[in-house]
């Protein structure tokens, strides 16, 4: 049996060997990073030396990295009524992009009725206009738009974003879950009031996310509440395996970002031109800037639920979009908020690559795609 290829990288990425090694040598350590003796403070350093390495990874200080459970703790954290620079009151309110993931959707701690969704472009852009005009109608907003869309790719104009927001007196939350390790992503430089982020989307370990704020924010409170750890921001002992973990996999992937980017973008590029092959296919934001490893696509008659398991039939794992919503029988949130009729939503299938995709993962996809095509879409 030929080996599988693996084209899933948005929902997980396999876990690198350096994040592996930092975690075998965390799980034999006996000590609570919180206790102050020696075995104490060796799980201490690691935490410390991961939540180092991704807040220079980020332009942030380590003292303002919260280490959560997962990427969506993180998000529903960041989403709080309250939060205030010092030069300006409270935010009272929450505005989201149309196309974020669910976790963002939820809202966070913010009630229903507080809650405003941004519209999106065809490209699948958060519409600036819009966003100003929401902006203008009403009382001081947290805004919530994701630097790299988890489905089509497509990258946000997070830093014009900032730039409209600060001018209404507001704050920016950004997602930068997806990005990270794919794209230079820093908090300052975007603009950004917080940023979050998962460890198992950049070749650390499930499980562990984190929450980064820019320097001079106050009002968060703690989602979970008891001790006293993360600088009181989030109760419960540290994750230290999961931790050194993530901290291990940032430091690697941003040793290599450039030339994994490069590699990437090569191989999405002939993976892109041969589903065009297929006469009908579309693209999804094909039109903007998109992250280099990352193809949704869809063709007339396609259904993704057949095309996934057909890919799978033939070695090769795809989905059919955001892991955490592609086992439910419904059209993608992302195409629709596009515009994008409910037949064609239903019917996308997304490829995404990582560090270790070859070549020849990509000449597999598309054999596979051509033997589905020909009989999926027959007549």
């Amino acid at each position: 049996m030929r080996n599988r290829v693996y084209l899933d990288w948005n929902a997980t990425t396999p876990l690198r060997p350096e994040a592996r090694r930092a975690m075998l040598a965390a799980w034999d350590l006996v000590g609570n990073p919180s206790s102050v003796h020696a075995e104490g403070r060796e799980a201490r350093r690691l935490v410390e030396e991961a939540r180092g390495a991704l807040a220079a990874a980020v332009g942030a200080l380590p003292r303002n990295v919260v280490f959560t459970s997962a990427g969506t703790e993180a998000n529903a954290m960041a989403l709080s009524p309250g939060l205030r620079r010092s030069s300006g009151g409270p935010v009272e309110r929450l505005l989201v992009s149309a196309v974020e993931h669910a976790s963002v959707l939820a809202g966070g701690r913010f009630p229903a009725d507080k809650i405003g969704l941004i519209p999106v472009l065809r490209s699948g852009v958060v519409d600036l206009d819009r966003l100003r005009g929401l902006l203008a109608d009403g009382p001081s907003a947290l805004v919530s738009v994701m630097a790299a869309n988890n489905e089509t790719g497509a990258l946000q104009p997070v830093a014009e974003v900032a730039r409209v927001v600060h001018e209404a007196g507001g704050l920016l939350h950004v997602d930068a879950i997806q990005a990270l390790g794919k794209i230079p992503f820093e908090i300052n430089i975007v603009g950004a009031d917080l940023a979050t982020f998962s460890a198992h989307k950049v070749g650390g370990p499930k499980g562990v996310g984190a929450l980064v704020v820019a320097e001079g924010l106050s009002g968060l409170e703690p989602l979970l509440r008891g001790g006293g750890q993360e600088l009181n921001r989030r109760a419960g002992t540290e994750n230290v395996a999961g931790i050194a973990g993530f901290g291990a996999a940032v430091k690697v992937a941003l040793q290599t970002l450039s030339e994994d980017a490069e590699q990437m973008a090569t191989l999405r590029i002939r993976l892109e031109n041969g589903i065009r092959g297929t006469a009908g296919a579309t693209v999804f934001s094909d039109d903007v800037e998109r992250l280099p490893n990352t193809v949704l696509f869809a063709a007339p008659g396609l259904k993704a639920e057949t095309a996934v398991i057909g890919f799978d039939l033939e070695g090769i794992a795809v989905s059919s979009g955001s892991a955490c919503s592609s086992g439910k029988v419904q059209p993608s949130h992302v195409l629709s908020a596009m515009g994008y009729d409910p037949a064609v939503a239903q019917g996308a299938v997304r490829l995404s690559l990582g560090w270790s995709t070859e070549p020849d993962d990509i000449n597999r996809a598309l054999e596979a795609w051509r033997k589905l095509g020909n009989t999926l879409l027959k007549g």
